[in-house]
């Protein structure tokens, strides 16, 4: 059940896992893909590319989605406004991105709670962001640390 515009609903745990579920299933949408797959090719996979070509996107599909459950960009800054820049900045991410970061902060708020949720904000997050190695625990295994 999408709400009307105004204030973002206070969705319960059940409506953003439908809402997460539909997020995930814009991405599928072959426009959508070929939009992802060009930015993912002008990032090169390069951090600061990813950030400035294919977080934009990503948040753009999000955005599509999101506002039929209230979460908006506050006006100036939305999807349509993020189409129209030509390789500037103009904006930045914090007025294209407001209602996502809302539903991101909500979304976070049920993941303890839930594992379903956090299951599939692993998924949308998979999506979009490069798989992140860490670094392993423990002295490096090159060499042998001195004993003074």
């Amino acid at each position: 059940m999408a709400s009307v515009s105004g204030q973002p609903a206070a969705l319960s745990a059940e409506q953003a896992k439908v809402v997460l579920a539909e997020v995930i299933q814009a991405f599928s949408v072959p426009e959508n893909a070929v939009r992802m797959d060009e930015a993912r090719d002008n990032a090169c996979n390069d951090m600061g590319k990813m950030l400035q070509f294919v977080l934009p996107v990503a948040t753009q599909i999000q955005q599509e989605v999101i506002k039929a459950y209230g979460f908006s960009c506050d006006g100036e800054g939305g999807p349509a406004a993020g189409r129209q820049r030509s390789g500037r900045r103009s904006g930045g991410p914090e007025l294209i991105g407001r209602g996502v970061l809302k539903f991101a902060r909500l979304v976070k708020s049920y993941e303890a709670q839930d594992p379903e949720i956090a299951s599939l904000s692993g998924k949308l997050k998979a999506l979009f962001l490069p798989p992140m190695t860490l670094p392993p625990h423990g002295p490096p295994s090159g060499g042998s640390v001195a004993a003074s």
